[in-house]
C-alpha cells in the first residue's frame, strides 16, 4: 500500500502467564492497545497476578489507508470492533517485538498465515473507534458490485447469415 492517510499512535500491552507446557515456560500475548502513548517506557511491568505479569511493550501506530476504509467500516458495524496486534520473538531482551497493528480484519487475518509471528485481535478503544469513524467519514460507500446482464443472441438473426 503507498503512504498512508492517518496514523493513530497507540501503546501495546501484553501478557505473560507461566505456560503448563514442558516445552514453553512462558506463553505471551498481546491482551490490550490503548488510545495514545502513556509515559512509560516499553516493558514496564503494569500488574502482577501470581503466575501473570502484564507489561506495557511500547508504541506503535495505526495507520489508515484510503483503499481500505470499507474494511475498517465492516470492522466498526462488527458488534466487536477489534485492533490486531502481531509480535515477532527476538531470542533476546525483550523477548517480543511489535511487529504491526491494524484495524484491517483483513490485513490482520493474513498475518496469521505464515510462521511464528503471535497475531491476536484485541479490543478497540473508544477514543480510537471515534477516530477511525471520522477517517471513514470522509470516504463514502461507493456503489456495489452490479453484473452487467448480456444481451441475449437472437436466433433469427443468426439464421439468416448468408454464404
Amino acid at each position: 500500500m503507498s503512504g498512508s492517510l492517518q496514523r493513530i499512535s497507540v501503546g501495546v500491552v501484553v501478557e505473560r502467564r507461566r505456560a503448563t507446557s514442558p516445552w514453553a515456560e512462558f506463553l505471551w500475548r498481546p491482551v490490550a492497545v490503548l488510545a495514545g502513548l502513556p509515559d512509560a517506557a516499553a516493558w514496564t511491568p503494569l500488574a502482577e497476578d501470581g503466575d501473570t505479569v502484564t507489561y506495557y511493550a511500547g508504541p506503535a501506530e495505526i495507520a489508515l489507508y484510503r483503499s481500505e476504509a470499507e474494511n475498517y467500516r465492516r470492522n466498526l458495524g462488527s458488534g466487536a470492533p477489534a485492533i490486531w496486534v502481531t509480535m515477532h520473538a527476538t531470542g533476546s531482551q525483550p523477548p517480543y517485538v511489535i511487529g504491526g497493528v491494524t484495524a484491517d480484519p483483513a490485513e490482520g487475518e493474513g498475518w496469521t498465515e505464515p510462521g511464528q509471528a503471535i497475531v491476536e485481535a484485541v479490543a478497540m478503544p473508544e477514543t480510537v473507534r471515534d477516530e477511525i469513524a471520522a477517517f471513514i467519514a470522509q470516504f463514502p460507500v461507493g456503489p456495489g458490485f452490479v453484473k452487467r446482464q448480456r444481451d441475449r443472441a437472437d436466433p433469427e438473426v443468426l439464421a439468416r447469415r448468408g454464404p
